[in-house]
């Protein structure tokens, strides 16, 4: 693994961007083409418009989204086709279809609050993450026996069980909710008991959206703006990318009406951004934080975000962890439903991303990205 004080970074001019020959880089060239190949093949069965041709909206049809909880609140963008990148040292090392295109991203976004948890964290706006969070965000949302026990590390790792309504979002639609391929959600939206917060893990955007307002309460102002001036402008992030809302989700903060951003686009909205913007996020978060010697983002919190969760082993701080055999140990991903991927391999300095990949397939082109690294 690369220094990260020492390692070559990206120019902030994205048309300026370094690349690297394959077998310069270390892998197979021919097995890097069809890796890439494979990922052009497997596009996502997900129609480019975001809605069927009853009008109905893919996710409200990937995830079986029944009852009051339906209304889209947030922008749809139609999808762009399959797109994106590798990069080996910081260079690219491939690269395939619009990879400035700022499309939506859906749950990668969690994993940008989770960094923008860190930041918090780091100027001690979160003094500890086993803090009950209602003892620095003074709101109901966070009121009650059950609620006030809620902490920083539990909204983070998926295990808070909070239970409430939110910018006119239930808790409910995602109990019983399941992910991935042959994810079963028939019984998503049936209410269930609750468990002691932090002893149970359910993926749930509506608690996820609870962490961005709490974060939002902090900050005192809006995340997106932290996001730009913290992380992506000092990482030459392009100044397309941005982060939108839902029409029911602003609140006052200090007499200011600020939109309160979700982290995915569940019903609408959250990170639209494009692919080489996810690259050059991956590779911060794989060199620990740090952007040609510049400490972004500590690597303390790096690692608390990359370690696995009491409640589900491949899950850290809203990004998922290595998990089965044949991929590096200490690899890492943030995944979006769509499919959207920033794969990281902070052990060879690799990453990749991947935009509008049939989801069944991620796993088939990443087994083949590793294969392509030259024995």
């Amino acid at each position: 693994m690369s220094s990260p004080t020492d390692a070559f970074v990206p120019a902030a001019d994205g048309a300026l961007w370094q690349t690297i020959a394959p077998a310069k880089a270390g892998f197979d060239p021919d097995r890097l083409k069809a890796a890439v190949d494979f990922a052009r093949e497997q596009e996502s069965p997900w129609p480019r418009s975001l809605y069927y041709p009853d009008g109905s909206y893919v996710g409200n049809v990937e995830w079986n989204e029944r009852g009051p909880w339906t209304e889209i609140v947030g922008p749809v963008r139609e999808r762009g086709g399959p797109a994106g990148l590798v990069l080996k040292g910081g260079r690219i090392v491939a690269e395939w279809g619009d990879t400035a295109r700022t499309d939506m991203t859906f749950s990668i976004a969690k994993s940008y609050l989770a960094v923008l948890a860190g930041i918090a964290f780091d100027d001690g706006l979160i003094k500890d993450v086993d803090e009950a969070v209602g003892k620095t965000v003074a709101d109901p949302v966070f009121a009650g026996a059950h609620n006030g026990q809620i902490t920083w590390r539990h909204l983070l790792q998926q295990s808070s069980e909070w239970q409430g309504e939110i910018f006119g979002k239930s808790d409910q639609v995602d109990h019983n909710r399941q992910i991935g391929p042959g994810a079963d959600n028939s019984r998503k939206g049936q209410r269930r008991e609750l468990r002691t917060p932090g002893s149970f893990y359910e993926y749930n955007d509506v608690r996820v959206n609870v962490l961005s307002y709490a974060l939002l309460e902090r900050f005192r102002r809006p995340l997106p703006e932290v996001l730009r001036e913290r992380v992506m402008d000092p990482i030459g992030a392009s100044p397309d990318w941005r982060w939108e809302g839902y029409s029911t989700s602003f609140t006052d903060i200090d007499g200011r009406s600020i939109q309160s951003v979700p982290g995915g686009g569940h019903w609408g909205g959250g990170l639209f951004i494009g692919a080489r913007d996810h690259a050059r996020f991956g590779l911060l978060i794989g060199r620990q934080g740090d952007w040609g010697g510049r400490q972004i983002l500590s690597r303390d919190w790096v690692k608390r975000m990359l370690t696995p969760s009491p409640t589900l082993t491949n899950y850290g701080y809203l990004w998922w962890l290595a998990a089965r055999p044949g991929v590096p140990a200490s690899s890492f991903s943030a995944l979006g439903a769509g499919s959207n991927v920033i794969w990281v391999d902070p052990e060879q300095d690799v990453v990749a991303v991947l935009r509008w990949i049939n989801g069944a397939q991620t796993d088939a082109f990443i087994d083949r990205l590793v294969a392509a690294r030259a024995q």
